[in-house]
């Protein structure tokens, strides 16, 4: 396979040849150059605490390529460690999934393997393998063990909030918090509880990318070697079937992603990252969609942010097979998966041992729908996001008024301020927090003003066109659309204004006039984008987070349209 992919030179022969030459100076003999080349797609970095074991994984994925007959290639791409980005990790997933996909199409492979684990890691790879074209698999980190202090265990980064959070309430002395930090994160892998990483590992194996039972190992188990094996072992057989991951991800397969991330009690990312993926292969899902679904799936899972377990109780309680099992009825059964069985087949085979603590079986679940919804209004008429199964029940029908902070700057700098204007009752409200502004960081988590959390506030309504990690929790409104630097509504808002919260209505509203709207629109200057670079390209090129903040150009059918 060696002569597949030739680099422009003029001459196929001399390309051919050269190729061979430069091969065998590796130490590569004419025998394995025939073998079927799969590539590994790695992400590992200094910058990456999620993916410091990647290199065992590699090993691992290369031990079961060589078993399956195929020539593993590894070759690095972009790496996205969560916490290292500035402005924020989202503003480069775009360009990973890039990476992924030229880099898989240039050079010659017949499958590729893909390992990522931190929170856009995975589904930039997704996103940048759909557009390859090139049979894939995808392979995760794993999340970590947690820690302990004192007598309680502790996993990053549910914990990690809420003990800032005590923190910032004076509750905790800076020798306390300073104890926390040496152990929230005690072992390499994802978030310990159910945040960006591990639902979008989780939504993987149920889109069928990845193999069925290994989105929860822990990334120290013996189980997430096995299942890098048994990963290399399968790139082979892929890329002997040809099946694309464009044959695996349907408009089915992505309903039942949907299922699966409302029952795991999923990050809010994992909407934006399905809508991203979804429009890869041309397929809009729309809010509305979400809703339909989430009207009629329950929440299943009793893990932090919304429970009180971790991923490496899940990945004991029986995983996602699990977890599938009690969903059967209502998935799309007949969906492809890497491989080679239907979601069906996979499913047939009676469970093994199911932890009830942990996995809530389908009559007695956790909560029965609604864990996850789309709001509409005149703030977002393109629509926002509410997780409610991580939210106070008794703000969801709720009037308050807006405390209004212009962006982050202006966030950070008064919302501690003993002056602010605030009362447990306020709704803050944070514009200028989305693509084209900031790179939608993970700021819509507003935290508690520090006299209201010194007075034993626990939540308030906070509403954003920023994200939220999924590690967070609260009633948060988070992804309103349009965001506030395009023109929407949210950056009209001005404090004092009254604002509506009806979950019950699916609706958060302004109680502002369209005429007094329209007013301050005439008032307001366009926020500038950047000037130059990626930022630019990122500016002037990112859809809404209804579209999955992909690029216009790189989904399939391009929607510039619909911008």
């Amino acid at each position: 396979m060696i002569w597949i992919k030739l680099t422009g030179y003029g001459d196929p022969d001399f390309a051919t040849y050269l190729r061979r030459s430069f091969a065998k100076s590796m130490g590569y003999s004419s025998a394995m150059l025939r073998r079927p080349i799969i590539g590994i797609a790695t992400s590992a970095s200094g910058f990456n605490n999620c993916h410091r074991l990647t290199p065992q994984l590699v090993e691992a994925v290369k031990r079961g390529i060589i078993a399956g007959g195929g020539l593993p290639m590894e070759f690095p791409t972009i790496s996205l460690g969560e916490v290292f980005l500035h402005p924020t990790s989202m503003m480069f997933r775009n360009l990973m999934s890039m990476d992924v996909e030229e880099m898989i199409r240039a050079q010659p492979m017949s499958a590729v393997v893909l390992i990522g684990g931190c929170d856009k890691t995975v589904p930039a790879q997704i996103m940048g393998a759909l557009s390859a074209g090139l049979p894939a698999i995808q392979l995760v980190a794993g999340p970590m063990m947690t820690g302990r202090y004192h007598a309680e265990r502790l996993g990053a980064c549910t914990d990690c909030r809420k003990y800032w959070a005590r923190y910032r309430a004076a509750e905790t002395s800076d020798a306390e918090i300073a104890e926390v930090e040496d152990n929230l994160a005690v072992t390499a892998g994802t978030c310990a509880v159910m945040g960006t990483a591990s639902t979008m590992a989780c939504i993987a194996e149920t889109l069928g990318l990845s193999l069925p039972g290994s989105a929860a190992a822990p990334a120290v188990h013996a189980d997430r070697l096995r299942h890098g094996e048994a990963t290399g072992m399968q790139a082979v057989r892929l890329a002997e079937s040809g099946t694309l991951p464009t044959q695996i991800v349907t408009r089915e397969s992505i309903e039942n992603a949907i299922r699966a991330l409302i029952a795991i009690g999923g990050s809010t990312n994992g909407v934006i990252h399905l809508a991203a993926i979804a429009g890869r292969v041309g397929i809009n899902i729309s809010l509305r969609d979400l809703n339909a679904l989430s009207e009629s799936t329950p929440v299943l899972v009793n893990l932090k942010p919304i429970g009180q377990y971790y991923m490496e109780d899940f990945h004991a309680a029986g995983g996602m097979p699990a977890l599938l099992r009690e969903l059967k009825p209502l998935l799309n059964l007949n969906c492809c998966t890497v491989t080679g069985e239907t979601l069906g087949e996979q499913l047939a085979p009676p469970g093994k041992f199911v932890d009830r603590n942990v996995i809530h079986s389908a009559d007695h679940p956790i909560r029965r729908s609604g864990g996850l919804l789309a709001l509409f209004g005149n703030i977002a008429p393109n629509g926002a996001l509410l997780k409610c199964a991580a939210a106070d029940e008794r703000l969801s029908e709720h009037v308050g008024r807006a405390v209004v902070f212009k962006d982050l700057n202006d966030l950070a700098a008064r919302i501690d301020d003993p002056g602010l204007e605030v009362s447990p009752a306020s709704e803050l409200v944070l514009q200028n927090a989305g693509s084209v502004a900031a790179g939608m960081p993970e700021a819509g988590y507003l935290p508690i003003p520090a006299k209201l959390a010194r007075a034993g506030v626990k939540d308030m309504v906070r509403i954003s066109d920023a994200r939220m990690s999924g590690t967070a929790f609260g009633t948060i409104i988070l992804h309103v659309s349009p965001e506030s630097a395009k023109g929407g509504p949210l950056g009209l808002i001005r404090t004092g204004d009254e604002i509506r919260l009806s979950v019950r209505e699916r609706r958060i509203d302004a109680m502002v006039s369209e005429q007094d709207l329209e007013n301050r629109r005439r008032e307001t200057r366009p926020v500038r984008g950047a000037a130059r670079g990626y930022a630019k390209l990122y500016a002037d090129s990112v859809l809404g987070p209804e579209f999955g903040c992909d690029f216009d150009f790189l989904r399939k059918d391009s929607v510039r349209t619909e911008r």
